[in-house]
């Protein structure tokens, strides 16, 4: 048998994408054990994940982080666990990518200053930044400051890296959350784009770059997007976006040069569309979403992670994540993808498709830019609405049964999964005693940090010295170094700015959001809809009233906002002030409106310490016929724990039928209040 022999005139095959996988948890030391294993088994770059304090720009000892501490993430609190994440990895020979908004400054002075005590040219540092602060008032929820400071800090940082680490790319415009949130393909374009632009104003009008460096600006701009398993409409949306991108930076910043014109993105693909029901169909489902940003080579990824098939459940253990990586090696180097030029060049199909995604696209890009810009569509609430209103539309199409998920609401019959016959090491759980360890090394680092064998000067000049560039125009990125070599933390950091700038809550696009499931005669809807006014009347009140709160720094509000709408649409009058609230602010305002449900929802696992303290502290205010309801990532252990605590009933993604939820959240209004059942119409 003879060896294949390579076609005559055969191209060199392409390079594959940058391979990455999403990590970080527990500790500093543990996720840099876990990035040189996955170094090692060959992945190819660094992608960062930071708990939420760390996000969200507090301590790990605040109030608010509570229950957080590495759970979705590593904390990185100051300049020594830094140190201790990318100890004995060389940073100038790395490609890493930090999922960082809000505080991405802060860690990319960290960063930077681990790299020049490694002895690293700077310039030659490689990676990305997300900054990408819009796409956090709309679905992911770790904004800090209001919107006009926070793109201050955005354009402050490009600004500087074009100067001080040309080859980084300062920001990652990320419609990953936007899809998340519900978006379609053209709201996900649409926005991203808007944002782009919103940046790239902010930094011209900046005066900070030459008009002649510019091109050297868009050219460090990245995206970072999602492909969900649609995936011939998934990669006609990647043509799209090249197409505008071309177009806008041509047009409206006169770039000439096509290479600084390129669209360059990376993606993690949906995370979304995975379900706890048959987890094992999430396998093909993530190598769909795959094909769509690598089979096309004009629109093709240059980095890619992809979650893993437990994501759904839980904390992916570590083989979960080799699965994952392995998907993506599978197909750069067993198959022959990467050797051919664009496979879908000439497809009338494609093109047909690709043309009206731009030209619907282009004109909701029109529509925010007459409204003042994508910043001005966040503070009016015009693009939370809208989110809210596409994703009220999916849940509804899911739950009539129209749009079909395998396992979930067809199919769903099935064998016993041996992947998951012990749901308790199917996923990797996070120690409870890695909080008290992590508060502990803070406070030790607080005492310590003037003496050898850092010596860092005192941190208090170096905090001043930030909130009087703050209070100016100067760029924040040279006191934020300052800040960083002095050993300031995480939360002194931000807490500086925090009392120049402010904060801000953004819009929760609730109240305005249209009726998703119309409650017609004889429909499910029109059953809970009598059930509410029913129980309301027998309890002697004008309305049921329901608060629906979001405890700890979880900014997924997703479910939380469906679950609102939802209950609005049953004749609930729904309390629900967005996100980042204590147990104690939860429980003052269940009181204050005199509620007759609570429904909490968490994601982020901070669940089992963050509910039972709800759950205490309505029982000393002696409201315990205010039953409490619980929804998120939660595991069937901590489940059974809850409701042994006294919840009153237990939601996860596997429980889809939402007006379901509203009928089972009217039963336990009314079970608390000792009223006998509703009978059920034939």
């Amino acid at each position: 048998m003879t060896e294949r022999q390579p076609a005559e005139g055969k191209r060199e095959k392409d390079r594959p994408w940058l391979m990455r996988t999403y990590a970080g948890h527990s500790t500093a030391e543990a996720s840099n054990e876990l990035y040189r294993r996955n170094l090692a088994k060959g992945q190819t770059g660094l992608s960062v994940a930071f708990d939420l304090p760390t996000q969200t720009g507090y301590d790990s000892d605040h109030i608010l982080a509570r229950g957080e501490v590495g759970r979705v993430g590593v904390p990185v609190a100051h300049l020594g666990d830094m140190r201790r994440l990318f100890q004995d990895i060389p940073l100038e020979q790395m490609n890493t990518s930090m999922t960082i908004n809000a505080t991405a400054m802060w860690l990319l002075a960290l960063y930077q200053v681990v790299a020049e005590e490694q002895g690293a040219d700077i310039t030659k540092l490689q990676g990305t930044t997300q900054n990408d602060i819009v796409k956090e008032y709309l679905s992911r929820g770790t904004h800090v400051f209001p919107p006009g400071p926070s793109l201050r800090l955005t354009t402050d940082m490009i600004t500087y890296t074009v100067s001080h680490i040309p080859k980084w790319n300062p920001i990652n415009i990320c419609s990953y959350h936007l899809q998340e949130a519900g978006a379609t393909p053209v709201q996900e374009i649409a926005y991203a784009m808007s944002t782009a632009i919103a940046v790239l104003d902010a930094v011209r009008d900046s005066g900070q770059v030459p008009a002649e460096k510019f091109g050297d600006v868009v050219a460090r701009i990245s995206f970072f997007v999602n492909a969900g398993v649609r995936f011939i409409e998934e990669m006609c949306k990647m043509r799209a976006f090249g197409r505008i991108w071309d177009q806008v930076t041509r047009e409206r910043y006169g770039i000439e040069n096509p290479k600084q014109r390129r669209f360059r993105y990376g993606v993690q693909v949906n995370s979304l569309g995975l379900t706890e029901a048959q987890p094992e169909n999430n396998v093909q489902r993530i190598v769909l979403e795959m094909l769509a940003v690598t089979l096309s080579k004009d629109a093709r990824a240059r980095a890619v992670q992809l979650p893993a098939w437990n994501e759904a459940l839980g904390l992916p253990r570590p083989w979960d994540q080799q699965w994952s990586l392995r998907i993506q090696q599978v197909l750069a180097h067993e198959s022959d993808l990467l050797e051919y030029e664009d496979i879908f060049e000439g497809s009338h199909v494609i093109e047909a498709k690709v043309a009206k995604l731009v030209e619907e696209s282009l004109a909701e890009i029109d529509r925010i830019q007459e409204m003042g810009g994508a910043m001005a569509a966040v503070e009016s609430g015009y693009l939370k609405s809208q989110l809210v209103s596409s994703h009220a539309e999916r849940r509804g199409r899911i739950e009539s049964g129209q749009e079909k998920i395998i396992g979930v609401n067809i199919f769903e019959t099935t064998e016993p999964n041996p992947l998951t016959a012990d749901l308790d090491t199917a996923i990797q759980t996070v120690d409870p005693a890695v909080e008290a360890r992590v508060i502990g090394s803070l406070e030790h680092w607080r005492d310590t940090r003037y003496q050898p064998p850092f010596n860092h000067p005192r941190p208090c000049k170096a905090l001043d010295r930030l909130k009087e560039a703050a209070k100016g125009t100067a760029n924040l990125m040279e006191a934020t170094l300052e800040c960083a070599r002095a050993g300031v933390t995480t939360g002194e950091w931000a807490g500086a700015l925090r009392e120049v700038f402010g904060e801000f809550r953004a819009p929760t696009g609730v109240s305005s959001a249209p009726v998703a499931v119309p409650a017609e005669e004889g429909s499910a809807m029109a059953d809970v809809r009598r059930r509410v006014d029913l129980t309301a009347k027998d309890m002697g009140v004008g309305k049921l009233r329901f608060l629906v709160g979001k405890p700890g720094l979880d900014g997924h509000s997703n479910g939380a906002e469906q679950i609102a709408v939802r209950a609005r649409d049953a004749g609930f009058e729904v309390v629900y002030q967005g996100i980042r609230l204590t147990p104690e602010q939860i429980v003052d305002a269940a009181l204050a409106e005199d509620v007759h449900a609570v429904g909490l929802s968490i994601l982020s696992g901070s669940h089992a310490q963050l509910v039972p303290d709800v759950l205490d502290r309505l029982r000393v205010a002696g409201a315990t016929e205010i039953p409490v309801i619980a929804g998120g990532i939660i595991p069937n252990g901590d489940a059974a724990q809850l409701r042994a605590a006294g919840v009153a009933a237990v939601f996860t993604p596997k429980d889809f039928d939402i007006t379901g939820i509203i009928g089972r959240i009217v039963d336990e209004i009314r079970k608390a209040n000792k009223l006998d059942p509703l009978e059920v119409p034939a």
